[in-house]
């Protein structure tokens, strides 16, 4: 479908394997990637573009869905699920043959009396408070799943909760992991998948890597904490712009958007621009965000409205149809904008809606 509306979000797919490629390079050629390409590879659409996934053996997923939508659109190799599925899933499982991380009996139980075959990787609490079995049951957990022939186990992983703010919590993370790796190796024949580390075990505890380890925003070129990118050389893969779409001069004391929140202080050129809080664009930005157009930062005034939002342009030569920044990388980061929005950089990226069209630059066809 040809691209129309004047919003969109570019995608770098060269930019994006430039950094799968760094990554390999940090982590040391034995160990296996695993990219988390969850919630629409964090709002990029990358793992809507089967050539690049397809050059990995293995891809990690938060839901059964977003697994089965890969299937579909043709990718072959190993899927994996991040997050505990639910009992009404288990035809899907076993239908897309998607393999799942598991911690609780009573799911084991219905899998292990299901006539489908599973694979599945054993979860280990070590200190997210999430999910996962106490890393002391380990022994006792293997051997509940080996009593049924129908499940198979290809990995044990777990979550650091903290890689990147506090070492001392996270070593005794990694401890208890440890002590369950290594009973579970005691049992079992082969462990075919062994991880913990996602970006910021990456970048902080890249010795703790075992064999696979799962990279998430680093893949897309943004730093999981401040002072990442002096660790890796990251290239961001996205970048939001839209177009004026309307202009006019308005008097000193008129109105602005939604509730008369802004109210001009001199005569000004107002630009109206098409993202709103429905894109994506958060509502919080009113009155103190700003958007970049020919190179000049131009003021957001009044309340994101869901469809569009107004900038100060008086101070800039702007034109309908000129090209406006909400973030470039460069002149207006992912970082600053998520910060001026009172949120993380995950969130802004991850949030933009799906009626904002993606395009892919440097794609290989």
């Amino acid at each position: 479908m040809e691209i129309t509306r004047p919003t969109v979000m570019e995608v770098d797919l060269r930019a994006f394997e430039h950094n799968i490629n760094k990554i390999r390079e940090y982590v040391g050629k034995n160990i296996e990637l695993m990219p988390v390409i969850k919630a629409n590879a964090y709002g990029t659409y990358i793992n809507k573009v089967n050539e690049v996934i397809s050059k990995f053996n293995i891809v990690a997923v938060a839901t059964v869905d977003e697994a089965i939508e890969l299937r579909e659109q043709g990718y072959k190799n190993e899927i994996f699920v991040l997050n505990q599925a639910y009992k009404d899933e288990i035809e899907k499982i076993a239908k897309y043959n998607i393999a799942i991380g598991i911690s609780s009996d009573s799911f084991l139980e219905i899998l292990g009396n299901s006539n489908q075959k599973f694979n599945i990787h054993i979860e280990i609490g070590t200190g997210m408070g999430r999910t996962g079995i106490n890393p002391n049951r380990t022994e006792e957990y293997i051997e509940k799943v080996k009593k049924y022939p129908n499940i198979k186990i290809e990995g044990i992983y777990t979550h650091l909760s903290s890689a990147d703010i506090d070492k001392e919590y996270t070593e005794k993370q990694l401890m208890y992991f440890e002590r369950a790796v290594k009973k579970a190796k005691e049992i079992l024949d082969e462990i075919k998948y062994i991880h913990c580390n996602a970006s910021n075990g990456i970048l902080n505890f890249v010795e703790n890597s075992y064999n696979l380890v799962r990279p998430g925003i680093i893949m897309y070129g943004y730093e999981p904490f401040e002072g990442a990118k002096e660790k890796i050389d990251l290239k961001p893969v996205c970048k939001l712009k839209s177009k004026i779409t309307f202009l006019k001069e308005v008097e000193e004391g008129a109105s602005i958007g939604y509730s008369r929140s802004y109210i001009t202080k001199r005569k000004t050129k107002v630009a109206t621009i098409p993202i709103g809080y429905a894109d994506g664009f958060k509502r919080e930005l009113s009155n103190k965000g700003y958007v970049l157009i020919n190179g000049k930062k131009a003021p957001i005034i009044g309340s994101i409205c869901m469809d569009g939002f107004m900038a100060d342009v008086t101070d800039i030569e702007a034109s309908i149809g000129d090209e406006v920044y909400i973030w470039d990388n460069e002149n207006i980061t992912l970082e600053e904008v998520a910060s001026m929005a009172g949120t993380m950089n995950y969130e802004m990226m991850s949030t933009i809606m799906h009626r904002v069209p993606r395009i892919f630059i440097n794609r290989e066809n």
